[in-house]
């Protein structure tokens, strides 16, 4: 197992970052740091001996926060930045079909499961809308769901 990152490398967050109730003096659940932010890798460490953490230090918000590899990448490799991420509450702005079936009229909620941020028509998403096989679904097709659909949803990364 050896580091991607050293000590001094700038990376860029793939994800938003929220407190799993390991950074002191902020509540469970409150973001840290927005995906896309670049920091600079201050130290390279180990939890339970099989997951590298960094902490990286993100200067605009003067916070270092530990990091897993998976969550980073070099700030120089491409990026796309997209609307929404992983387990992020979504509505469909229009109806979503398959072969010309609709399979999820507009306004219903379902959750990110995954980002496609290669996809050849643009961003896209790996969607699960409750009792339906998982969608991809452009970004185009996707808002933000009425607020009190997200009361219930989960803050945790």
């Amino acid at each position: 197992m050896r580091p991607q990152y050293d000590y001094g490398d700038e990376v860029r967050v793939l994800r938003n970052v929220r407190n799993d109730g390991t950074f002191p003096g902020e509540p469970t659940g409150t973001l840290l740091i927005r995906r896309g932010s670049t920091g600079y890798v201050k130290d390279v460490g180990t939890f339970l001996q099989d997951q590298i953490i960094y902490s990286v230090h993100f200067l605009d918000s003067d916070r270092i926060i530990g990091c897993r590899e998976e969550e980073l990448q070099p700030v120089d490799a491409p990026w796309t930045p997209s609307r929404f991420e992983f387990r992020d509450r979504v509505a469909a702005s229009q109806p979503l079909g398959i072969q010309g079936r609709v399979m999820v009229e507009t306004g219903e909620v379902g959750e990110v499961i995954r980002v496609l941020r290669d996809h050849p028509g643009g961003v896209a998403y790996h969607v699960h809308f409750p009792d339906r096989s998982t969608l991809i679904v452009p970004e185009t097709a996707l808002t933000e769901p009425p607020q009190d659909e997200t009361a219930g949803s989960s803050a945790a990364s």
